[in-house]
């Protein structure tokens, strides 16, 4: 898998701009303009912006979607263990052959002018979109909203805020209304948004936004957590469904999320069976999930749990934390050295038995000694391993525990590989 071409072409169009980031609309535009202008000819799109939640809320739509038997193109990111997992068609990752054919493409095209990694690998996904038909394209924003390169369609099917939250604070700021506004910049004239539940203050900036945008603002929807599964309501009625599929409490908002996208539109005939099917059958990798019978988890005793979540930022955080009430926790975590580590390990405080500090191999991450200077400075039980299965080693299997790996998807993407647990 490391000698793979599409890895080759990739490796060349990053060196196509001096910054892995740089926001902004105009490079983006004119590549699209040279490939004939794909991002006129997608099918319906759902643009999903947000902090958190945004990769479960996407695997949301696309069950719910393709159980109603549509058709269902996927664009997220990052990826977890190969680039092509950020492009689906019709249900599948893109075949390598595809991904080099799309990216040469573009390449070509694009001539050596400077355009970012995300921006050319963008404009090879709506290549991929456009001249692939399907019923609905679930599109995931990149990083803000505003000026990200997926910020190109006129005329989106809806589009969908998940909770906001401080992130990428180097690109988007520290301040949380700020970012609010970068998001909610995805609205559109006659177009439905859909938001998650949020702070006031980040909900009146979501208004005023979408406001001065003409789009229009759904907020008459809720949902009722019970034992057995939620109640979702809204104008049309209420509709008692099932827990769904995906772990943690935080998983009924984003299902409910998806459920309040696919009623507050008029393209696409979606009933109670479609909504209750597809819950309970999405799967999004490395967000709160088990584990446990990997090879990893082996090295665990019978009855321990072993959990990956690649959540980088203390909400994120918190919703794991909350997930796991009354449970003692040994965290196995790496982070990027541009997150809030202490924010996030300050989630966990009061659940955390023991806590392993770790750097990610090949990134730009915390040190395992900066780590756990951090840790320790919230008077957290710690110490520095070399790897993941060093530290599952150290924990070993003398006693029932409840593992989670965790910090950062680039950490989580190489956990899966090294279990063999490569998504398709």
């Amino acid at each position: 898998m490391n000698n793979i071409t599409s890895d080759k072409i990739l490796k060349r169009l990053l060196k196509l701009h001096p910054k892995t980031i740089d926001l902004s609309l105009g490079r983006m535009q004119d590549i699209l303009n040279k490939l004939g202008n794909p991002e006129k000819k997608l099918p319906p799109v759902i643009h999903v912006a947000g902090t958190n939640g945004k990769g479960s809320t996407t695997a949301y739509l696309r069950s719910i979607l393709e159980s109603a038997n549509l058709s269902i193109h996927v664009y997220t990111s990052p990826h977890l263990v190969r680039f092509a997992e950020r492009i689906r068609l019709n249900g599948k990752i893109i075949s390598e052959n595809y991904l080099e054919e799309v990216l040469e493409a573009c390449e070509e095209i694009n001539a050596g002018e400077p355009i970012t990694y995300f921006e050319i690998t963008t404009a090879a996904a709506f290549k991929a979109f456009a001249d692939n038909p399907a019923d609905v394209l679930i599109l995931e924003v990149g990083l803000g909203g505003r000026f990200d390169a997926t910020n190109v369609v006129d005329q989106p099917l809806s589009t969908v805020i998940t909770p906001v939250s401080l992130d990428h604070e180097y690109f988007l700021g520290n301040n949380l209304l700020s970012i609010a506004y970068e998001k909610a910049s995805i609205a559109k004239t006659n177009t439905p948004l859909l938001s998650a539940k949020q702070q006031p203050a980040v909900n009146k900036v979501i208004h005023e936004v979408v406001t001065s945008k003409g789009g229009k603002l759904i907020t008459e929807w809720d949902y009722q957590i019970k034992s057995n599964g939620f109640t979702y309501s809204d104008s049309q009625g209420s509709l008692d469904l099932p827990i769904p599929n995906l772990h943690g409490t935080h998983q009924v908002s984003n299902a409910a999320l998806a459920i309040a996208v696919l009623r507050h539109q008029d393209k696409i005939l979606i009933n109670e069976e479609h909504l209750a099917k597809g819950i309970t059958n999405a799967k999004w990798p490395a967000r709160m999930q088990n584990i446990t019978n990997s090879r990893f988890g082996k090295l665990l005793n019978n009855g321990s749990e072993l959990w990956l979540d690649g959540g980088h930022n203390p909400a994120a955080g918190q919703v794991v934390a909350d997930s796991f009430k009354d449970r003692k926790l040994i965290l196995i975590c790496g982070m990027m050295e541009n997150k809030d580590a202490s924010g996030y390990i300050q989630a966990f405080k009061k659940r955390i038995s023991k806590f392993y500090g770790l750097q990610i191999d090949g990134e730009a991450s915390h040190s395992a000694a900066n780590i756990i200077k951090i840790a320790r400075s919230l008077k957290v039980n710690s110490a520095a391993t070399n790897s993941v299965e060093e530290a599952l080693v150290k924990i070993g299997n003398k006693h029932e525990v409840t593992v989670i790996i965790c910090g950062s998807l680039y950490l989580a993407g190489q956990v899966l590989a090294d279990n063999a647990l490569i998504p398709d």
